[in-house]
């Protein structure tokens, strides 16, 4: 395993995810995942050895973290954390080309291959038009990429994005999961990526890190979201105390979007009602009733007629 974590506690005075057992190999593509504050950015920091262990140890490439060098970490771990700061006075390409010095001295000219490759990552990641921009003239998802794309550049076999999609419209964030995951399954790299979007494990990921209560649940992505249906279950969006929701048979999506429309606009015990969704209709049925809705407006009329 190219990452292995034994028996680690970790936090900073005080534990914030104690005895963690688990490990990462190349080619797969770890969603980690959980609330804010359990401990998401200091694990990844503590893999790289910013933030000391509490307890145990972590190994990348075999490689005990404790003894390791920043060199040694640097050549096999590359980062891109949701907030980086801006270099002055460089454009992004400059940026880019920053990932390929962690293999030379700072004064080293690129050679012909890794100006190439710089080129090619921008193409990628639709910022040809970009390339000679000032960082400080990016939009802030332009600017993301081109960290994301420092990254790449770095060439490193673990690559480590700590809400690297934060800043990113859709069609920016489908190229850069795109964009990693034909890297984990290409180029045999493993990728550890935070994210609070749980829909990403079912597409992009086959490995999930849950945190939560002071741990970690590790295993296949599919197993941990059927173990878990609060990651599925729009219940997590409940704003609303004197809601109590009917039953409901529908994909994940149509779901989510009729508790949402639900809870908003009929905030009371509707748990004698079940509403399954067939062939673009909504069947709403009870003990005294069934009626079919192709709306949300028509559940809403049915809806105020009988409350």
């Amino acid at each position: 395993m190219f990452l292995v974590i034994k028996n680690a506690t970790i936090g900073y005075r005080k534990p914030l995810i104690k005895e963690v057992n688990t490990s990462l190999d190349l080619g797969e593509i770890c969603l980690l995942i959980g609330n804010n504050g359990v401990g998401k950015t200091t694990l990844i920091k503590s893999i790289l050895n910013q933030n000391r262990l509490l307890q145990g140890e972590i190994f990348i490439n075999g490689q005990n973290i404790k003894i390791s060098t920043h060199q040694q970490i640097a050549e096999n771990t590359t980062v891109v954390f949701s907030k980086s700061a801006i270099p002055q006075n460089y454009t992004l390409r400059d940026l880019i080309s920053f990932g390929k010095y962690i293999h030379y001295p700072y004064y080293f000219e690129l050679n012909r291959a890794d100006k190439q490759e710089v080129e090619e990552i921008i193409k990628s990641l639709n910022l040809s038009s970009y390339a000679d921009f000032p960082l400080h003239e990016l939009s802030d998802g332009n600017l993301q990429k081109a960290f994301i794309g420092r990254a790449l550049a770095q060439n490193s076999p673990f690559i480590i994005l700590d809400e690297p999609t934060t800043h990113l419209d859709e069609e920016n964030k489908i190229i850069i999961l795109k964009l990693l995951r034909n890297l984990a399954k290409a180029k045999n790299k493993l990728i550890l990526f935070s994210s609070h979007d749980w829909r990403l494990a079912k597409e992009f990921a086959n490995k999930i890190w849950l945190l939560h209560d002071q741990k970690i649940e590790a295993g296949i992505a599919e197993e941990i979201l059927l173990k878990h249906d609060e990651l599925l279950n729009p219940g997590l969006f409940d704003f609303t105390e004197s809601f109590i929701p009917p039953k409901i048979a529908a994909p994940d999506l149509h779901k989510e979007m009729l508790y949402s429309f639900l809870q908003k606009n009929f905030p009371k015990n509707l748990s004698e009602l079940e509403f399954t969704f067939q062939n673009s209709i909504w069947v709403i049925s009870s003990d005294d009733l069934q009626i079919n809705c192709a709306s949300f407006t028509e559940i809403g009329q049915f809806l105020s007629k009988r409350y």
